[in-house]
């Protein structure tokens, strides 16, 4: 990186984007969310940010830029993944229907500040929603307002996060740069000439293990660089945290290996402790051995998708959960044990994000010259 290059993150939540920005030597002048815990929360780890709660749709660039001695033109990067939940080609035309309002927003502050790139990151089946006309419109509304964009699915384990998270990512830009992704640094297959994906014990095999106990102190030295670069100096372990089961739930998880789920054992294992209902991901014992599966906000839930940990008869703590997300030791997350489980499982893991601002630090250089 050549300068220091200004953004703004919308949809911010906690800061998981954000952070992997920071990490690279990005300045973020300011970043918006609805969502007022989420904002504690970013501002307990990045306290220079002008951080506002507002609801996208009343937010104005004047919000974003006040007090903070910036202007529009001082924007290099706007990033943000608007929730994709309500996106819809039916009825009126795409940017105007309501079902698409966080989208549309979106757009809006793109085009009054005009920044020289954006990244916006979405759940994987927005590239097939409705038959790929979501995704022809998301690209026509940019082109629409003068950008050139692309857009590639990710998987976080490939790119030194030990979990299986596919996102995609959109890059656009005003400038004639030509739109850019990360190189794989890790190979899920081992076809490719990479090292192996980090595992799910890579991430969390220094925490102190207990069934149901808080620990908040280290009890053996990291074990790995992974292990190392997240305790970034941390001296308190904190949201580690285990879920109280309760003692069916317990004798239920006992019968269950590594890697596999309930339904798997159901042959062998009383029936008494059998789930009445359940899918074939739930009720599953995370393998050691591979890469974590996608964080969501359920990983202390047992009974959603495979969460149980890999050698103990619990869901995962916070922080185990946020190992696997690649937040380092010392981010301190704010608000209720559900608060910090949605944030958590809501972010773009800061090392995939790191990955994205490398690229896009690149490419600015690449047009500033």
């Amino acid at each position: 990186m050549k300068k220091k290059y200004n953004c703004i993150e919308l949809f911010a939540g906690a800061g998981g984007l954000g952070t992997g920005f920071i990490n690279r030597g990005f300045n973020i002048i300011s970043a918006n969310d609805i969502w007022k815990i989420a904002g504690e929360t970013y501002l307990a780890n990045h306290p220079n940010v002008r951080y506002v709660v507002k609801d996208i749709a009343d937010l104005t660039t004047a919000d974003l830029l006040a007090e903070t001695g910036y202007d529009k033109n001082d924007i290099d990067v706007i990033v943000g993944g608007p929730p994709c939940q309500g996106f819809s080609t039916l009825g009126k035309r795409f940017i105007d229907d309501p079902r698409n309002k966080l989208f549309k927003e979106y757009v809006r502050l793109v085009k009054e500040i005009k920044p020289k790139f954006f990244v916006m990151e979405n759940v994987a089946g927005i590239l097939n929603m409705e038959g790929g006309k979501v995704l022809d419109n998301i690209v026509k509304a940019f082109t629409d307002i003068g950008y050139s964009l692309d857009y590639k699915l990710l998987n976080a384990a490939e790119y030194g996060v030990p979990q299986q998270r596919e996102r995609v990512f959109f890059i656009g830009t005003i400038t004639n740069v030509k739109i850019r992704y990360p190189k794989k640094t890790h190979s899920i297959s081992g076809e490719e000439c990479l090292p192996s994906a980090l595992t799910l014990w890579d991430a969390i095999g220094d925490l102190p293990q207990n069934d149901d106990k808080e620990i908040t102190e280290y009890t053996c030295e990291p074990q790995n660089e992974y292990q190392k670069k997240l305790r970034n100096g941390a001296t308190i372990l904190t949201n580690h945290k285990p879920t109280n089961h309760n003692e069916k739930a317990k004798k239920m998880m006992s019968y269950i290996p590594m890697g596999k789920s309930v339904w798997d054992v159901r042959q062998t294992i009383p029936k008494k402790y059998i789930p009445t209902s359940g899918y074939g991901n739930t009720y599953a014992r995370l393998n050691a051995y591979e890469p974590g599966m996608t964080i969501t906000r359920n990983f202390a839930c047992i009974s959603s998708s495979r969460c149980i940990h890999p050698y103990l008869n619990r869901g995962l703590t916070a922080r185990e959960a946020a190992r696997i997300q690649s937040y380092s030791d010392d981010y301190i997350f704010m608000g209720s044990k559900s608060d910090i489980h949605l944030q958590i499982g809501n972010s773009v893991p800061p090392i995939l994000a790191s990955k994205i601002a490398d690229v896009v630090a690149d490419m600015l250089d690449e047009y500033n010259q």
